[in-house]
């Protein structure tokens, strides 16, 4: 939708100038880093997509589906562009098109909603952690209190 509607000559002001839509094409990774290694990122998101389905398959708490759902949809959606956008197979730009502050990442790094799920997935995984709420149910389990037996 953003290469078909948006001008990359011509950022959109929207929210009052918190938004610009500002489309352009990263072949980085986040913030432009590496751009002349687009193809070790496809690998690493190839290898992470893998991984996140084949961990989504043991996932029981709620919190934690949302989490690796955010995750994998963000870097499921990037891969796409890695794979099938120019300039060409496995070594295609990603589509970028929100600038926040000012347009054409002026303020702030240009992203895209799959680099926003991909962000949010993360910090919710981290917040999970972070408040006893791992991943499995061994990972919930209470520590044993000092001087007590762990099995008993």
């Amino acid at each position: 939708m953003a290469e078909a509607n948006l001008d990359p000559q011509e950022p959109v002001r929207i929210l009052g100038g918190l938004v610009y839509l500002s489309l352009t094409w990263n072949s980085g990774a986040a913030f432009s880093l590496g751009t002349g290694y687009t193809w070790i990122f496809t690998i690493v998101a190839s290898a992470v997509v893998v991984f996140l389905v084949l961990l989504s398959r043991k996932i029981v708490y709620p919190g934690w589906a949302i989490a690796i759902g955010l995750v994998l949809g963000g870097a499921a959606g990037n891969l796409v562009d890695r794979y099938f956008r120019e300039p060409g197979f496995a070594h295609g730009h990603v589509v970028d098109f929100i600038s926040v502050f000012k347009p054409f990442a002026e303020a702030f790094p240009i992203f895209n909603l799959a680099d926003s799920a991909l962000c949010c997935g993360v910090v919710l995984i981290v917040l999970l952690e972070l408040t006893g709420h791992g991943f499995s149910p061994e990972a919930r389990k209470k520590p044993a209190p000092d001087g007590a037996k762990a099995d008993a």
